[in-house]
Order: structure tokens, then C-alpha cells, then sequence
């Protein structure tokens, strides 16, 4: 056993001397990662203390779960769960539409439309958060075509939507579906191009149609890169876009936007609660490893793919 393992150490090392440029191309990307992401992490320490910035980290008193508890108790606590449930649900729900759109893109034949296809779905992720949701106010809007369809509906004049509060989460998910779909389609249809033609060939010659190709070939071959996505998209459980709730939010639909991310900021950049903010976002980071982990768990027993 130790003969194996001596030898396995030396191919590691030579090639490791091999290919040491290689690894120099990563230096960038892992002082990047160490400066901006774990570099600050020792900022967590003022989620149990009762943070002065005169007294700075190491001054200020330690109070514990003092904040933590504040959060759990707060009266709105189970309605701000509600809506940053109700809307990354619904999110995860649609889920699936990326899948459906990067194997309708595979089917096409066409290659000059397909482009043409890509290039107008791709161009909303482009756009950025303000122009997007400007898009929506306007589209939704009294004015709008969404808002005037609506009002034809009813019988009355255009409304606007986003003053109407159960409208929030669809306006809300259905747009950020519209932005992404092309976006999110990228990695299904890069794998869907990476699964072998002769497979394809085989299933047709004998006897299955686009349907069964695509059931039995083509899902199979992306139920690796489907998992992984749905891991990654299942561990934000507890986060929703800051940028684009409180762009979108108004006073009329507070009772359905009013979500964690927005109280947080609220609390932490409005009202200077550096802790207590701290706290709440910790909160939310810890439950989202939490349901990384089971999520994981369960696809990897489901699928045989997992994360780790």
C-alpha cells in the first residue's frame, strides 16, 4: 500500500511540475476569490456583537444570538418567509422552461434562424437591472400593453399591476424568466452538443422519433448538467435579487414584495443596524447551505449526480 501511494505521489508531483504554467492562469482567479469573498468573511463577527464603528470589531460588546433572536421574533418574520418563499418556489417551479427551450433550439435545423433564435433571447440578460425593470413598470403600467390587455379583460381602463399586490410574485418571475431564458438555455444547450451523433443515429435506425430521441437520448445525456443547476438554483432558497424587489416595490404591494433582502437593507444601509443586518444575513446564508446540502443529497440518490 505504501508503494502505490509513494508512486501515486510521484506522478502527481511530475506532473504537476509539467503543467505549472497552467496553474499560474489560475493565481488571478484565486487571489480574486481570497480578496473579495473569503477575504471579508471575518466581518461575521458583528452578527453576535453589538457593532460600534468607533470601537471597531474587537471593541465593540459581544452579545450573542441577541440578533438572531430579534429576527426569529420579529412580528412580520413569518410573512417576509412567506414572500421570499412564494417567490423563489415559483421561480424554481419554471425551472424546467431553459430545459424545454435548449431542447427546442437542438431540434432546429435551420442553423441561420437558430442563431437568430439565440441572439434575441440572450440580448434581455444584457440589459441591466434599472433598464429591465423599467421595461416592466412600463409594460405593466395603466399605459401598458400588459396593463391595458388587462383592463380589456376586466371591462375597465388599463390598470397598473404592480399596484394590484397578488400580482407581484408573476410580474416578478415571469419577467425574470423572460430576462434569463436565452441566458440559462447556454449550459443545456452546450451539453446537448457535446452528446454523441451516433447515439442519435442508432435510436433513429431503430424506429424512434424526435420524441423518444429526445426522452431517451437527449434528457439522459443533460441529466448531469440538469442536476447540478438545480442544486445550484435550489441553494438560493432563501435569497431573492435585491435590486430588481426593491426597484419594483411600491407602498400598494408592500403586503407581497416586503421579502428578507428588503428588510435587511432596510434595516442595515437605512437605519445603520450594521449587526442586526449582519445577522439576518447570515441567517439566510446558513439555511441556504442547509437546503444546498439536502437538496443534493436527494438528487444525487435520485439521479447518481451530485454536487459532492
Amino acid at each position: 500500500m505504501d508503494v502505490i501511494t509513494a508512486k501515486k505521489k510521484k506522478r502527481k508531483s511530475k506532473r504537476d511540475r509539467q503543467y505549472w504554467k497552467l496553474y499560474l492562469f489560475l493565481l488571478p482567479a484565486i487571489a480574486y476569490v481570497a480578496t473579495w469573498s473569503y477575504g471579508p468573511m471575518y466581518g461575521i463577527i458583528i452578527a453576535f456583537q453589538d457593532y460600534k464603528i468607533k470601537k471597531g470589531y474587537w471593541g465593540s460588546d459581544w452579545v450573542g444570538l441577541k440578533h438572531f433572536i430579534r429576527f426569529v421574533t420579529y412580528p412580520d418574520f413569518w410573512e417576509m418567509i412567506k414572500n421570499t418563499l412564494g417567490i423563489t418556489l415559483y421561480s424554481l417551479a419554471l425551472f424546467p422552461i431553459a430545459i424545454i427551450f435548449a431542447l427546442l433550439l437542438n431540434e432546429l435545423k435551420n442553423v441561420k434562424f437558430k442563431k437568430v433564435v439565440q441572439m434575441i433571447t440572450y440580448m434581455p440578460h444584457f440589459l441591466s437591472t434599472v433598464v429591465l425593470c423599467s421595461l416592466v413598470v412600463i409594460f405593466v403600467g395603466r399605459e401598458g400593453l400588459i396593463g391595458q390587455f388587462y383592463g380589456w379583460i376586466k371591462g375597465t381602463e388599463g390598470e397598473n399591476l404592480l399596484s394590484i399586490g397578488k400580482f407581484f410574485p408573476d410580474i416578478y418571475v415571469w419577467s425574470a424568466t423572460w430576462a434569463g431564458l436565452g441566458w440559462s438555455s447556454i449550459i443545456y444547450v452546450s451539453a446537448l452538443s457535446s452528446i454523441s451523433p451516433e447515439l442519435i443515429e442508432a435510436a433513429r435506425i431503430d424506429g424512434a422519433g424526435r420524441l423518444q430521441v429526445i426522452r431517451h437520448v437527449n434528457i439522459p445525456g443533460i441529466l448531469p448538467t440538469i442536476s447540478l443547476s438545480f442544486i445550484m438554483a435550489a441553494g438560493g432558497l432563501l435569497s431573492v435579487g435585491f435590486e430588481k424587489i426593491y426597484l419594483l416595490q411600491s407602498p400598494l404591494n408592500l403586503d407581497y414584495s416586503n421579502v428578507v433582502a428588503t428588510y435587511s437593507y432596510n434595516i442595515g444601509i437605512v437605519s445603520g443596524q450594521y449587526s442586526y443586518s449582519t445577522a439576518i444575513g447570515l441567517f439566510q446564508n446558513v439555511v441556504n447551505i442547509l437546503i444546498m446540502l439536502l437538496v443534493n443529497k436527494i438528487t444525487k440518490k435520485l439521479s447518481g449526480t451530485g454536487m459532492f
